[in-house]
């Protein structure tokens, strides 16, 4: 079944902060000012909710073109954005939250944001009318992983990862939510506690603009309102092609001949879009919020080679760049005169391997997946790789705690990672032979545009051919798209990006179904640890059923994590001012609305 793309999931022992935000005051866009920053992929898709759509180079235009109830800085700390919406905990037991839409929130066609599309997104991502019986394989494009648009008519699915028979976050509001009379409220009830309740609602995609495509609606208002009876009747045949739109409607590699396509509530709107070159934003005219940005027009350069970023931020093509940290990076921006900011992401390579559905089989076997796990050089990738940008650099031991959080250490000395510290050529061929399998295939899919994990895959390759494993490069330039798509490779070597200090984060990549369970990893055990998770108030508690799940998904041999990600951003300083990392997605994009154009 076809599974997530790239999201950040990454579970750290804290929950989220909650600080009312000072938001930024309103401010006046610069006329003709305008800026260019690089990112090493190109955006597809407009709906980051879905499994196809979840990665970070569509999240950065969304989040620069929606709005959401909270965000977080760069500290890290949650913030309210009280100019969008606000919401109240209305009850504890059983958990009862209101979320309440602001006056200023407004679609970029002048289209009030309403309740609809507050339930639109609790029936898409909730996924509680999901049929579940309902395959997507038959429907996805092997080749980009991508749904074709053609599901049955009579079909409730929507891709977002959603498993009504197991829910979690939102899909545990299973009663449909009370809409108030004046269509600004919505009222979810779930039927048990959850942790991070805070991180689990928002608004996605306009229900007017789905109500149209999707159920032939001829005006914004009985777009929303179609839309909006079809979630509160239960309407099977209305929600199969409000699924189906929703799925793939808003998948788009170019800019897209429909202008319903780019309406958005957020301070920018794309308004130019050239395939695999860039995508420009900018500034909206209906935005009323607290984060009125002042440059007029950002453009997303899709630059995947690190050095070729360097190279264009030298040249004065982009002001702001966030590469792959090189050590060639590292030494060329030394030479620039530019600010460069270090830090440690969130973010962490790993390497995963297919429990079910892999390419040749190889690691349905669990002797085998062990025997992979023994031959991949971690040490040494961290050594050559990351230690030359960071000297501190350590191999990361844990699947589900941040190197340094608490819980980490302890989780490490027991949760049987320190079996895979060094290679173990003799022990790998051992369990080999008694796989019976002879010179097992591993297919791994990585990106063919990254000069760093090209340079990971060589080393897994030798060091797995001395034990007679054949690593076969399954590389591609659309590997986002193809993760979770069944048949297509053996192992996957990737970044999970943290987007949130949410505990509950670890659901969606361990639990049976979960939307980033790329690798279709089950084990009722963990299910049943997780579940337990996502509803425990008390931090240590957290910390010691995080601890179990990480030992059994290690005993389990799922794949192992390698290294934190090194960040570098860099920017000219005489043309753009406020520029700032931080350590959650969207990184240096968190704060773009207090970008200010430096005066000549």
């Amino acid at each position: 079944m076809k599974k997530s793309r790239i999201a950040a999931i990454v579970a750290v022992a804290a929950t989220a902060v909650l600080v009312l935000s000072g938001c930024a005051p309103q401010s006046e866009v610069v006329t003709g000012s305008s800026l260019s920053v690089a990112w090493n992929q190109p955006f597809y898709s407009y709906n980051v909710s879905t499994s196809y759509g979840n990665a970070a180079a569509n999240a950065n235009i969304t989040y620069m073109t929606g709005s959401s109830f909270n965000f977080y800085n760069d500290v890290p700390e949650l913030q309210l954005d009280t100019s969008f919406g606000t919401y109240e905990k209305i009850s504890d037991e059983p958990l009862v939250v209101k979320y309440t839409l602001a006056d200023t929130a407004r679609w970029s066609d002048g289209e009030p944001v309403t309740a609809a599309d507050l339930m639109l997104t609790w029936v898409a991502v909730g996924g509680s009318y999901n049929d579940t019986t309902f395959d997507p394989t038959e429907y996805t494009d092997p080749d980009t992983g991508a749904l074709n648009g053609k599901q049955p008519k009579d079909v409730i699915y929507f891709d977002s990862g959603a498993t009504p028979d197991d829910p979690t976050g939102l899909g545990l509001v299973t009663a449909v939510p009370e809409v108030s009379s004046d269509g600004k409220s919505v009222t979810l009830t779930y039927s048990k506690p959850y942790v991070d309740w805070e991180l689990a609602f928002g608004v996605g995609l306009p229900a007017h603009v789905i109500g149209k495509k999707a159920l032939g609606a001829t005006s914004n208002a009985d777009g929303a309102a179609a839309v909006l009876k079809a979630i509160q009747d239960k309407d099977v045949t209305a929600l199969a092609a409000i699924s189906n739109f929703w799925n793939t409607g808003y998948d788009f590699t170019e800019m897209p001949t429909d202008k319903d396509l780019l309406v958005a509530n957020g301070p920018y709107v794309i308004s130019d879009f050239v395939a695999d070159q860039y995508i420009t934003l900018t500034a909206n005219k209906e935005y009323r919020g607290a984060h009125k940005p002042k440059v007029e027009e950002i453009t997303v350069r899709f630059i995947p080679d690190p050095m070729a970023a360097v190279q264009a931020l030298q040249n004065g093509e982009v002001q702001i760049i966030s590469p792959q940290a090189t050590a060639d990076v590292a030494d060329a921006l030394k030479a620039l005169p530019v600010t460069t900011l270090l830090s440690i992401e969130g973010s962490y390579e790993h390497i995963d391997l297919q429990f079910a559905d892999g390419k040749s089989g190889t690691m349905s076997n669990p002797k085998l997946r062990q025997a992979f796990m023994m031959v991949i050089p971690r040490q040494e990738i961290v050594d050559k790789l990351i230690v030359p940008l960071n000297p501190e650099a350590q191999v990361r031991n844990s699947q589900l705690f941040l190197p340094g959080a608490a819980g980490y250490d302890d989780s490490v000395k027991n949760n049987g990672s320190s079996a895979y510290a060094d290679v173990d050529i003799e022990g790998a061929k051992a369990l080999i032979a008694e796989s019976g399998v002879a010179n097992p295939e591993v297919c791994m899919l990585f990106s063919s545009t990254n000069t760093r994990r090209a340079n990971e895959f060589a080393l897994i390759q030798q060091s797995g051919a001395l034990a007679g494993f054949n690593v076969t490069d399954c590389s591609s330039p659309d590997w986002g798209g193809l993760l979770g798509t069944p048949g297509v490779y053996d192992a996957a070597l990737f970044a999970w990006q943290n987007t949130s200090l949410g505990v509950t984060q670890s659901s969606p990549t361990f639990h049976s179904g979960g939307i980033n369970n790329l690798n279709f990893y089950s084990n009722p055990e963990v299910d049943t640890l997780l579940d337990e998770l996502d509803g425990t108030f008390d931090a240590a508690k957290q910390i010691t059923l995080q601890q179990q799940i990480d030992k059994l998904v290690w005993s389990d041999y799922y794949g192992v994590t390698v290294f934190q990600f090194p960040a570098v951003t860099a920017f000219d300083q005489t043309k753009i001012a406020n520029v700032t990392s931080a350590p959650l997605a969207p990184t240096f994009f968190w704060n773009f609305w207090e970008w200010a154009p430096v005066s000549k």
